[in-house]
């Protein structure tokens, strides 16, 4: 049964969420659907991790951030999706207003930290391609680790401030999120409150945080298509627009479901498409990552192979 306070009720204590599915048949459909996007996400991205980890060929800064990013979607993933899953098959769909808290808070922290942490790794393209002879130099371990950390520190800070601002606000008219998560839209919807400002405030935040991002993606692209235009060599060209390609594919589709469930209009993210944007970048993407920087990735491949003993099978051993 859904729960809902009156304007002089004290605050709720629980949100109720509200699937995107209602056919009972639909819900085992989705639950045994996502339950296995979740698995292959856990299996990729601890994939990437371990081989990354146990391969002293793969210790360079590229596939540093590439564990970095396998690890921002394992967490992100596992932020959302076992809650939705329970949610699948249980009558009451409700969460703890600390476990609103909680999972918006990790939720907005690593989507944040992850946007930075695409831009970090267009500029490691750049210095790579545009700068071959410097790379080493510039590109240190010690280097790798900074940039890294502001991306952590930076999505650290904007949930903070996020978070503080909307469960400042009091929700007592009703606690029904319109919503399978947590989110900062469905939350606004629900307050008995004026949200002018907080609307503002996760508009210009968010914006900051995407337009920045894309503005040094695109700066480094720009130079770098513009070095590979310059080359004599089509294999070189070829070789180095390679290395951009599953980067590329990458940040398209998380900007662009970011652009569009956050600084579209309120009417477009608050209603049923803000939740295929949430599914999109939260399930889908930690899910395809892997597969965009893994099977397209002559290293990882290799690596994979030796791991799993493939080359004595193949009679490549010795």
């Amino acid at each position: 049964m859904e729960l809902s306070n009156s304007i002089n009720s004290s605050r709720v204590t629980e949100f109720i969420l509200i699937d995107f599915c209602t056919k009972p048949e639909d819900k085992i459909v989705f639950f045994l659907l996502f339950s296995l996007m979740y698995m292959m996400t856990v299996f990729g991205n601890g994939g990437i991790i371990f081989l990354v980890y146990h391969n002293t060929q793969l210790h360079t800064p590229m596939y540093c951030f590439i564990t970095s990013l396998s690890f921002l979607d394992l967490c992100y993933s596992s932020d959302i999706v076992p809650k939705m899953l329970v949610n699948f098959l249980s009558e009451k769909k409700s969460i703890s207003y600390i476990g609103c808290a909680v999972q918006l808070f990790v939720f907005c922290f690593l989507g944040s930290a992850e946007c930075f942490l695409f831009a970090v790794m267009a500029y490691d393209r750049y210095v790579a391609i545009c700068k071959p002879l410097n790379y080493v130099l510039v590109m240190q371990t010690q280097t790798c680790v900074s940039l890294i950390s502001v991306a952590y520190a930076a999505g650290f800070l904007h949930s903070v401030i996020e978070i503080c601002c909307t469960f400042s606000l009091s929700f007592c008219s009703s606690n029904t999120l319109h919503h399978f998560a947590c989110d900062f839209p469905p939350l606004l919807d629900v307050s008995c409150t004026d949200t002018s400002l907080n609307e503002w405030i996760l508009f210009i935040l968010s914006s900051a945080i995407i337009i920045s991002s894309i503005f040094i993606i695109l700066m480094s692209y720009v130079t770098i298509f513009t070095v590979i235009l310059k080359m004599k060599s089509n294999k070189g060209r070829k070789k180095a627009f390679s290395t951009c390609v599953s980067h590329i594919m990458s940040v398209t589709l998380l900007f662009g479901t970011l652009t569009y469930a956050y600084l579209s209009p309120k009417s477009k993210s608050s209603n049923g498409n803000g939740a295929v944007a949430t599914v999109f970048y939260a399930v889908v993407m930690p899910l395809l990552n892997p597969m965009i920087y893994s099977f397209r990735n002559k290293d990882i491949i290799s690596v994979l192979k030796s791991t799993l003993h493939v080359r004595d099978t193949f009679g490549l051993s010795g």
